[in-house]
């Protein structure tokens, strides 16, 4: 769905002359049209300069009548360059470009119209999928015995009050049923099979900080998974590892590290919502942005940073002042810290950088967790290859 003016002029040097600059993303296209993935641009604004290229090389284009329009120079630079007067519509709208340039292949009289366009070139596309491979293992859809709106009294929005990941659980999964994996073990990660709208699903859930049991069970159930090609879906409500002279002793370190590594090494799908909390390295373990996940939502009072605002205002005033200061100096110092952090960690923050596929109410987890399955399901999952764990 494109409506782009181009590079942002007063940033050119932070969009334009880079690697991973504006050039990129027409890059990333002629690279994806020659791996086969077909690309569907709908035009619903003015496409100028670059954001012309995205809708020129999309394999098909559906420009939307009297707002769509496409054009690598818009009317005040053409006046400026030729003298010549035009409006938008008679340079690059949908009309002239659907009957005369080819830029378009088809116009559609408003939005509605298009997205109906687009389904219909959707479903010629004869692209290869993977589903019913897939999903040889699905079993009739059953709602949860739940009422997934009660999710909204469960889910708590103070972080510092914790809630039961298997009270979720029972609202998310068919039937509330839930086959838990080594329940006695680790406990303050739950590991266990599901399904979800009839898919099998592992999930990994956290009731709790990570200690190296947990970190273990969670490696060894993520490679399960992997193995008997079961798509996987994390839970976050994590505020990190366990920290402290006994537990880097006890190898915390190597143990959070085989978790990170065998989520990093899975292929199967993998969905992440962050339900709660999500700080530190328990972001990596829990499959968080950096670990591909096939799609990661929040919910609007989930929380992410590298760890929580209190404890980094504590930290850094600890770092700063060594020296005897006043308690106001470091009082007001530590609350800068931490409204910055709360700011920055907000799912509001997040999600208006791409850092998440999306916000979601905790009522409609279930059903935006099941659509998300579904569509991952569509690919092949390759094998999956365990790197070196430090036992």
């Amino acid at each position: 769905m494109v409506d782009s003016a181009g590079a942002f002029l007063p940033k050119q040097d932070d969009v334009f002359p880079d690697r991973n600059h504006f050039g990129r993303i027409f890059f990333n296209q002629a690279r994806m049209s020659a791996k086969g993935i077909p690309q569907i641009a709908i035009v619903l604004g003015s496409c100028t300069a670059g954001g012309a290229y995205v809708p020129s090389m999309s394999d098909e284009v559906v420009m939307v009548h009297k707002k769509g329009t496409v054009f690598l120079g818009g009317p005040p630079l053409v006046q400026a360059a030729t003298g010549e007067i035009v409006t938008e519509e008679e340079l690059g709208g949908a009309t002239l470009h659907s009957e005369e340039s080819g830029v378009s292949d088809h116009i559609a009289v408003n939005e509605r119209h298009a997205f109906q366009l687009t389904r219909s070139i959707v479903a010629n596309l004869g692209h290869k999928s993977y589903f019913t491979e897939n999903t040889h293992n699905k079993i009739k859809p059953e709602a949860p015995l739940f009422d997934t709106d009660e999710l909204t009294g469960i889910i708590s929005v103070d972080h510092k009050r914790k809630f039961a990941m298997r009270d979720v659980l029972g609202r998310v999964l068919d039937g509330s049923r839930f086959h838990e994996f080594k329940e006695r073990y680790g406990s303050t990660l739950v590991t266990g099979f599901g399904h979800l709208y009839g898919q099998p699903v592992g999930i990994v859930g956290n009731d709790g900080v990570l200690f190296s049991e947990s970190a273990q069970k969670g490696a060894h159930f993520v490679q399960m998974c992997s193995k008997r090609n079961i798509p996987l879906l994390f839970l976050q409500n994590i505020t990190g590892f366990m920290v402290g002279k006994k537990f880097e002793s006890e190898g915390i370190a190597k143990h959070g590290a085989k978790m990170v590594s065998a989520v990093a090494n899975a292929n199967v799908p993998k969905i992440t919502a962050i339900i709660g909390a999500s700080y530190g390295a328990g972001n990596y373990g829990m499959c968080g942005r950096a670990y591909s996940p096939r799609m990661l939502y929040m919910l609007p009072s989930a929380k992410i940073s590298v760890m929580g605002g209190e404890q980094a205002a504590t930290v850094l005033s600890l770092v700063k002042f060594k020296a005897n200061e006043s308690q106001d100096v470091i009082n007001k110092f530590k609350a800068g810290i931490q409204k910055g952090y709360d700011d920055q960690g907000s799912a509001y923050y997040s999600t208006c950088r791409l850092w998440d596929d999306g916000i979601v109410k905790a009522g409609d987890l279930r059903r935006i967790l099941g659509m998300s399955l579904n569509a991952s399901l569509n690919a092949r999952i390759e094998p999956t290859q365990a790197g070196v764990f430090r036992m």
